[in-house]
């Protein structure tokens, strides 16, 4: 069970990672965050208070406002690169991170790591590298776009650490907490901007791409929260990192962005990756 509702949550992560990479790239980072964040704050507080009962204790509490603060850091920069860069190559890059992080944490705390899991991670990791390798004159990204790529990975790993270091029968309220807090400090942010410099601009803004990344981020995040209570942290983040696969495949298909035949067989690899790691 904990390695479907990592294999959901990475499915849901890929899907919103296109819509919110669409979105930044009509009005920017912030402005998308000021609806998704709320949007999913919404829902995912309702799952917490009807489907998804747990215990509000001060420990949640306190991870929340932790988590909140690497999450926050972690969409403006995924955002930011995803609107500068080929959304085949920028969530791979930030897949790598978010798993890093959690693996090398959960490692040290001892957790069993068996040859098949070993294996799995290993193809992931094969994945995860063919997936990003496009080619053409659209795949080259800039040295900014990589490094807010590699500060995105960084700041997922860090959140998604938090969220996997929940108080057990919690449920999905540090998730749900850190979603607000998130959204109090991105208004804050977005209300200083206003008073400084005005509307910076008139593009129609994509409501429905936003709350619809907003709706999917949280409760992606809602999913790995349980998936990591119930089951490893170095698995449940590996298969977790496996969502630049659906966002390669939804820009294929919608945004009509070419795969190669390297694309197409990281993406086998890829779903190889989640059966050896949800057996």
């Amino acid at each position: 069970m904990p390695a479907l509702l990592a294999m959901f949550s990475s499915i849901a992560w890929g899907i919103a990672d296109f819509g919110g990479g669409l979105a930044t790239r009509r009005v920017g980072p912030l402005r998308v965050l000021t609806v998704s964040y709320p949007a999913g704050a919404v829902v995912i507080t309702l799952l917490a208070l009807t489907i998804i009962p747990g215990s509000l204790t001060s420990g949640a509490i306190e991870l929340s406002v932790v988590t909140s603060i690497a999450g926050t850091i972690a969409m403006v920069l995924l955002y930011a690169a995803l609107a500068v860069g080929p959304m085949g190559i920028v969530s791979p890059l930030t897949a790598v991170g978010g798993a890093a992080v959690p693996v090398i944490v959960g490692i040290t705390r001892g957790e069993t790591v068996t040859p098949l899991i070993v294996g799995g991670m290993l193809l992931a990791v094969i994945a995860v590298i063919l997936v990003s390798r496009e080619s053409g004159p659209h795949a080259r990204v800039s040295l900014r776009g990589l490094l807010l790529a590699g500060g995105a990975g960084l700041f997922i790993g860090l959140y998604l650490v938090g969220l996997g270091s929940a108080p057990e029968g919690s449920g999905v309220w540090v998730a749900a907490l850190s979603r607000w807090w998130s959204t109090l400090g991105v208004l804050v942010v977005v209300g200083v901007l206003l008073l400084r410099r005005g509307r910076s601009s008139r593009s129609p803004y994509p409501w429905l791409l936003a709350a619809m990344a907003g709706v999917l981020d949280a409760s992606a995040n809602g999913m790995f929260q349980l998936a990591a209570q119930g089951g490893e942290l170095v698995v449940i983040a590996v298969i977790g990192s496996l969502y630049p696969a659906a966002t390669l495949l939804l820009a294929h298909w919608v945004l009509k962005e070419r795969m190669s035949r390297v694309q197409w067989s990281g993406v086998v690899v890829a779903l190889a990756a989640a059966v050896a790691l949800t057996v």
